[in-house]
């Protein structure tokens, strides 16, 4: 596998569509590539941004976009952790970091955009296999450090599913399934960095078991991306938590 990240301008609200950014700087695409987007510049491109001033309410702000959510009185680093489109993260995915004075919300339909992006990037370059993510960075509890993850992807197969099938030594795998959407963002995040890289855009070449589709991916392969909390490893600890009702719908 290879990531090359794409260094661009420094976008700000001055810019007004991804596309005419994607356009600008990649400049060519192989078949069965990936292209890997960060959540920011999607958002900043569509307004998806609040100025930060003193009559701003993080904290509302956070409410509004969480569907459930801690307060930041729960740990020590003041932050409020949340629950947003079946992802945890902390602060609803707000940021403020490389935002100009702004407060950076996740875009307003990321899997809208990716499906747009597959679509533009497909037409320009004449291609068939070709898949896009949209990323954003998260922790990991008892780890330190944030790692990629995909908020949408458009035009592979997002999880590969290893149940009944045999392992090195004939036993079968009972529960593995591989998100190579996540791995993916993993990889693209890394190369992209989290500071003042300036490199927003990452093409993923050379890649190995990707099962592309010339399509946007269906409602329900999206939803087989995601596990409910009920279902969830982590169940015992995620029902027991005090969570705070959002005012984002489920």
């Amino acid at each position: 596998m290879i990531v090359n990240a794409i260094k661009t301008h420094k976008i700000t609200s001055d810019d007004k569509d991804i596309l005419v950014v994607l356009d600008k700087y990649i400049e060519k695409l192989e078949e069965n590539s990936i292209v890997a987007i960060t959540s920011k510049i999607v958002s900043v491109c569509e307004g998806s941004t609040i100025k930060i001033e003193d009559t701003v309410d993080k904290e509302k702000l956070i409410r509004e976009n969480s569907q459930f959510f801690l307060p930041r009185s729960s740990n020590k680093y003041n932050i409020n952790f949340t629950i947003t489109n079946n992802i945890l993260a902390a602060s609803a995915g707000i940021d403020e970091s490389n935002g100009n004075g702004y407060y950076i919300l996740w875009p307003k339909n990321p899997q809208d955009s990716a499906n747009k992006i597959r679509e533009f990037l497909v037409n320009k370059f004449k291609l068939r296999s070709v898949g896009v993510i949209i990323t954003d960075s998260k922790t990991t509890p008892l780890r330190w450090g944030v790692t990629g993850i995909a908020l949408a992807h458009s035009g592979f197969n997002a999880v590969y599913d290893y149940i009944g099938k045999p392992d090195l030594f004939g036993r079968f795998f009972e529960f593995e399934k591989l998100n190579i959407a996540d791995s993916l963002a993993c990889s693209a995040v890394m190369e992209m960095g989290e500071g003042n890289e300036q490199t927003p855009l990452a093409t993923i070449q050379d890649l190995k078991n990707i099962e592309f589709q010339a399509r946007n991916p269906t409602g329900k392969e999206l939803e087989s991306i995601k596990i409910s909390m009920e279902d969830d490893l982590y169940s015992p600890i995620l029902k027991n938590i005090p969570w705070q009702k959002g005012d984002k719908s489920l």
